[in-house]
């Protein structure tokens, strides 16, 4: 969450994004790969998901918490490119997340987007 928020403030580049993260003791507990693969494929792909994403929203994307736009990036990015995540997998942790680091009832928001991306995107 910390990268894909300060993807959203800062004007770094994917490099110095990955480092800065690596630096932090929670770097030690995560999936290094999955990690490093979701941060440099959501930063390339990132006006790419922001316009798949806004179709799904119901107010103007300057209007979403970077928090959350950063919850929407994950788990828009799971629902187009990791396919052997199950939706209800992707939808729960992006909740889970919202719960934790969004706003107060920022997490119905979240699931309500993401289940309607997830009935187009994965209707295949």
């Amino acid at each position: 969450m910390q990268a894909l928020y300060q993807m959203q403030l800062a004007d770094h580049e994917v490099k110095e994004l990955l480092s800065q993260c690596r630096e932090r003791d929670d770097y030690k507990k995560i999936d290094k790969i999955y990690f490093t693969q979701a941060i440099r494929t959501i930063y390339k792909s990132k006006a790419e998901f922001l316009a798949g994403i806004e179709v799904y929203l119901d107010r103007s994307i300057s209007q979403i918490d970077p928090i959350e736009m950063g919850i929407l990036l994950l788990g828009y990015y799971e629902l187009e490119m990791k396919r052997e995540i199950d939706i209800g997998v992707i939808i729960n942790e992006a909740v889970n997340l919202a719960k934790r680091f969004g706003s107060l009832d920022g997490h119905k928001y979240i699931n309500a987007v993401l289940d309607r991306a997830a009935k187009v995107i994965r209707a295949a």
